[in-house]
């Protein structure tokens, strides 16, 4: 595999080469590690907001239905119960956190390894700069074009967020924009291409130290 990719400028000719850091390339070990990172992710993801009432917590149910004895029915002290129609939920869902705690060094040997099997597979471009003269969807789509990543799934990075950027990709429904300090496994999993400036990169590189 090779340790440098081409630098494109925003027409999609080459105008140089990056090299990519002793240490970053990761192709022997980690594929647990990007497993339990994409769990842990996708877990936060989960807003745990889920609720169901127990019988105390339902309203009504405080008389009890009806007499002891001489019915030759069961036994009921509410009709709130669980197994009555309208009564609370038994063992039902409460709000709780899904999260996952995940080390540190896993992370980041999951974001190596992520991004090797990436660039192993040649879909991660080096942009020079992702620089638009105004912030129409067009002028976004045309640099997509030039690199010829227009209908593939893309995940691009830029170092900062500017509202031109923020405003000219907003409408593309295949490009998600993120800048180098959240870029995560799970998306780098994700997505056909990686897009990342140069300047982006090297931010995201500086996480793998």
């Amino acid at each position: 595999m090779s340790n440098t990719l081409d630098i494109l400028d925003c027409t999609g000719a080459k105008v140089g080469e990056y090299a990519i850091p002793e240490g970053v390339i990761e192709m022997e070990k980690g594929t647990q590690a990007v497993h339990d990172a994409v769990v842990a992710y996708l877990a936060g993801q989960r807003a745990g907001t889920a609720c169901t009432k127990t019988r105390g917590e339902v309203t009504g149910g405080g008389a009890k239905p009806f007499r002891q004895k001489g019915r030759g029915a069961a036994r009921a002290g509410s009709s709130r119960n669980p197994v009555w129609t309208g009564g609370g939920v038994a063992f039902g869902p409460r709000p709780r956190s899904f999260a996952k705690k995940i080390n540190k060094k896993v992370l980041v040997l999951a974001l190596k390894r992520a991004l090797s099997e990436r660039i192993n597979e040649g879909n991660v471009i080096v942009l020079d700069k992702f620089a638009l003269a105004d912030h129409k969807t067009k002028s976004a789509f045309a640099v997509l074009k030039a690199i010829k990543v227009a209908d593939q799934s893309v995940l691009l990075s830029v170092p900062e967020l500017d509202e031109a950027t923020v405003c000219a990709t907003g409408n593309l429904a295949n490009l998600v924009l993120r800048t180098a300090s959240t870029v995560n496994t799970y998306e780098l999993m994700r997505f056909n291409k990686l897009v990342f400036t140069k300047d982006a990169l090297d931010a995201f590189i500086g996480r793998l130290a």
